[in-house]
């Protein structure tokens, strides 16, 4: 069994996601714990209100949403009733038993799992710390559930490697195989309040890793003179398709009023997590200062960021922006100093030509003895193609030419020149 939790800000959203999916035919809510009515009795709005009316009682908890996903083996086909053991068993054990949570059974995916909606305030207005207990009381739950009513262990298994893998829990939007509003909806349920971006260029660089991007449109464009917003979905080659979707037709409403608010939020939030990214760069390339910005990401890729790039019709890169898979937070390279914007990393990724065509000028020139052994004369051609116009020899020649300067000499130790004498006529 693989456990997730994430906290936020918006009970309304938590709920709204599940409940979707229940309109949409691929859930279901199957229980409703420490409510007053049987879950078949319960409508939305009363579903809604036990969780606000709770959270209402200690106002300064403003991330009240606990939103937990509960995930199994493929083989485990478990009823309703061994489900709702296993919930209340794992919720005891990380300290919400006594909290009203809704539980909802997906079919969305290619494993059995359910999701858990909850509130982080207790019945007396007291705040459940939820700080590292993915870490601490969640795994220890994890792993006492797992046996007690064994389920497939999670260490090693194929589930826990895929959640390891992927940054957030949302599959890539492919146009023409799901309803595009539902589709851009999963992703920015996954995104908005897992990331920590502070633009909309920032938010992009996570949405395009998912074909989905937020676009405000050309200046002279209604929708941005109206500070609208709409949401697209790309194809694989980045280009926009379909028809856009309003912000404010989506059920959590990301409109742009909405993301201001939440580029300020994150602002202060992520300074933190700046040092990470700078030192896996500064790594990646004091281990080879000889990387492309291409290689540097790949590189960068096995620590968990992403550098996504801005280029123009040409190829040339302008801008670069890093997403940090693990923190979640989301940087613009110049946000990070100069020597790691798009120009400071190409400049550090500059290749040092001499060094580079050593194989290649020593693989000619034993070619050259090989030909000189057998009374033949081989011409070398310049190493680097019509764009050297320095012989093979000379570039040689210059690479090893040792350093011509005295400048590191004491001037006590250098020899006085003997002055010659003249003769004159006297000495005749």
């Amino acid at each position: 069994m693989v456990a997730v939790i994430k906290t936020g800000h918006s009970i309304h959203r938590t709920l709204n996601y599940n409940e979707n999916k229940v309109k949409e035919g691929v859930a279901q809510c199957i229980a409703a714990v420490n409510y007053p009515k049987d879950v078949s009795q319960l409508t939305l709005l009363n579903k809604l209100n036990r969780l606000l009316n709770q959270a209402a009682l200690n106002e300064n908890v403003t991330r009240n949403s606990v939103h937990i996903s509960l995930n199994f083996d493929p083989s485990e086909n478990l009823p309703h009733a061994r489900l709702g053991e296993i919930v209340d068993a794992y919720m005891n054990k990380i300290g919400f038993g006594k909290q009203p949570y809704l539980v909802y059974q997906h079919r969305d995916a290619g494993h059995p799992h359910i999701h858990i909606a909850t509130i982080k305030v207790r019945a007396d207005g007291s705040r459940i710390d939820t700080q590292n207990i993915g870490r601490n009381q969640s795994e220890k739950a994890r792993k006492e559930v797992e046996k007690a009513f064994g389920l497939a262990k999670a260490e090693g298994s194929t589930l826990q490697q895929a959640y390891r893998l992927k940054p957030i829990s949302a599959e890539r939007v492919q146009y023409g195989k799901s309803d595009t509003r539902r589709a851009i909806t999963n992703v920015l349920d996954a995104v908005l309040n897992t990331y920590r971006y502070t633009s909309l260029h920032e938010l992009n660089a996570v949405l395009r890793g998912y074909n989905v991007v937020a676009d405000r449109g050309a200046e002279n464009s209604r929708v941005y003179q109206n500070n609208g917003l709409v949401y697209r979905i790309l194809d694989e080659k980045g280009n926009k398709i379909g028809v856009p979707v309003k912000a404010s037709n989506l059920y959590n409403k990301p409109t742009l009023k909405y993301l201001l608010a939440k580029f300020a939020e994150n602002e202060t939030i992520r300074q933190a997590y700046k040092v990470r990214i700078k030192n896996a760069i500064d790594l990646a390339l004091l281990k080879n200062p000889n990387h492309s910005v291409q290689t540097l990401g790949t590189l960068l890729e096995k620590e968990g960021i992403n550098s996504v790039l801005r280029q123009n019709e040409n190829g040339i890169i302008y801008g670069i922006t890093y997403v940090d898979h693990r923190t979640k937070c989301v940087f613009n390279g110049s946000d990070l100093g100069k020597q790691y914007s798009a120009n400071g990393i190409q400049e550090r990724c500059k290749p040092i030509a001499p060094l580079q065509l050593i194989p290649v000028l020593q693989q000619q020139l034993t070619k050259q003895g090989e030909a000189e052994k057998h009374g033949t004369k081989e011409e070398l051609r310049p190493a680097m193609g019509q764009a050297a116009a320095i012989t093979v020899p000379k570039i040689v020649g210059e690479f090893l030419q040792p350093a011509q300067s005295n400048d590191y000499l004491p001037h006590q130790l250098k020899k006085t020149k003997k002055k010659k004498r003249k003769h004159t006529s006297n000495d005749l």
